[in-house]
């Protein structure tokens, strides 16, 4: 009897030709809901640049140009007098490392794009974004365009949250009490369900929630992210090579 090896999730991301506005569409429609999820997040952030002195043009700017929620949170966590701008930099840095592995993993992928489209695409990526084109390229039915398309929907989103949430920033004086401090750990464990393919994940999820959770205990900043994320994708490619 002839067995088939089993399909790796890296073996199904073959390299996408095609960039169309069909492909965008269809990235920008599965990102809405997700989008909406992110709004009170980034709404929550306007919030918290008003909180902390930054005008609504540095608060804007910095959703439009850095366009990173974890690190702009983080930033402005350390955006009080005297201002360090290297700890600032330096410390965000460390919390958007993630993104190098991410882009490696949607390498395979992109790689078959010009380039001016691959890394016009990957800046506007986020964590959610990834996720679902992660989920799309593995099954085949998108092309190189459904990364920038739902991208762009969250990105949209979230600069029009920051406005509002600076806005009304001096009538949500603390967001936790509303609850809006936990939009991205929802956001995120739904992403995960749907990212499941069975028990082969286990062992990769669990060492990474486990290595991060112990670092968090001993390192300072935002390493265990990086850790964590390092120690499952590294046992996730030795299994795959098994």
């Amino acid at each position: 009897m002839n067995v088939q090896p089993q399909k790796t999730a890296r073996d199904s991301l073959n390299g996408c030709q095609n960039f169309t506005l069909a492909g965008a569409l269809a990235g920008a429609r599965l990102s809405l809901p997700v989008a909406f999820s992110a709004f009170p997040f980034g709404a929550v952030f306007g919030v918290m640049a008003r909180q902390s002195g930054l005008s609504l043009g540095e608060a804007q700017l910095m959703s439009l140009l850095v366009y990173a929620g974890a690190a702009q949170f983080v930033a402005i966590g350390l955006w009080s007098p005297p201002l360090s701008v290297a700890n600032i930099v330096l410390t965000s840095s460390i919390v958007n490392l993630r993104y190098v592995l991410m882009g490696a993993a949607l390498q395979p992928w992109l790689s078959r794009i010009s380039r001016l489209r691959a890394y016009g695409s990957l800046f506007f990526m986020s964590d959610e974004s990834w996720a679902l084109t992660m989920q799309a390229s593995a099954s085949g039915k998108a092309d190189g365009a459904f990364l920038l398309g739902s991208s762009l929907g969250q990105f949209t989103s979230w600069g029009t949250a920051t406005f509002l949430g600076y806005a009304l920033g001096s009538v949500v004086s603390n967001p936790s009490k509303w609850g809006l401090d936990f939009v991205a750990t929802i956001i995120f464990a739904s992403l995960l369900v749907a990212m499941w393919k069975g028990k082969g994940d286990l062992i990769p999820w669990l060492s990474t929630a486990l290595v991060a959770v112990v670092c968090s205990w001993w390192l300072p900043g935002k390493w265990y992210v990086l850790i964590g994320g390092l120690t499952g994708s590294l046992i996730g490619a030795l299994r795959s090579e098994q």
